[in-house]
């Protein structure tokens, strides 16, 4: 288990295992080895919604990946800043859904895995630009990304949602420090 997600597991008997309804969060690179960004992963846990339950991969890619990923995934070949997977697919009209396979890595089968919320996938070159345009640390940048996939993940589609995402995410942005929100920045 990554280093950064040790504070979502109470401990137990000596054992940690996952508090009922926690949002666990990982922080990857492109090929899932944990990255020690305990600050990203915290920042996340303590501003996501209540109902954000589950785990949450945060993968921290090149830009030559998010643009594949992009291109195969959005029909959109350029390198953007964050896409998100949702571990279910939330449209279905008989519920949710898994929209992919996933397989269980939890090693010690006495501790139940958390139930996958799906992925994050974060361009970091994208992120470090976007930084210095905005005049603020990659730290912040990943947060604003983070945040912005996470709701993405919970469903909500500033797109077609008349506003309710940029709500939210004003709402949750200033209650974790920041002083804008991705969605604000690109209008």
């Amino acid at each position: 288990m990554p280093e950064g997600d040790r504070s979502a597991f109470p401990r137990r008997n000596g054992t940690r295992a996952p508090a009922r309804g926690a949002l666990v969060v990982a922080v990857t690179d492109a090929r899932g080895h944990p990255l020690a960004m305990r600050g990203l992963a915290a920042w996340v846990r303590r501003v996501a919604p209540p109902r954000a339950r589950g785990a949450v991969t945060i993968a921290l890619v090149g830009d030559a990946r998010i643009r594949a990923l992009n291109r195969t995934y959005r029909r959109s070949d350029h390198a953007t800043d964050v896409l998100s997977f949702p571990a279910f697919d939330r449209a279905s009209e008989a519920g949710a859904r898994p929209a992919r396979r996933r397989h269980r890595t939890n090693p010690e089968p006495r501790i139940p895995d958390p139930e996958p919320l799906g992925d994050i996938v974060i361009a970091r070159g994208v992120a470090r630009r976007q930084a210095r345009e905005a005049r603020h640390s990659e730290l912040t940048e990943l947060k604003v990304l983070a945040l912005h996939g996470l709701l993405h993940l919970l469903g909500y589609d500033h797109e077609r949602d008349a506003g309710r995402m940029r709500r939210v995410e004003r709402r949750l942005r200033r209650e974790g420090g920041l002083r804008e929100g991705l969605i604000e920045r690109s209008r």
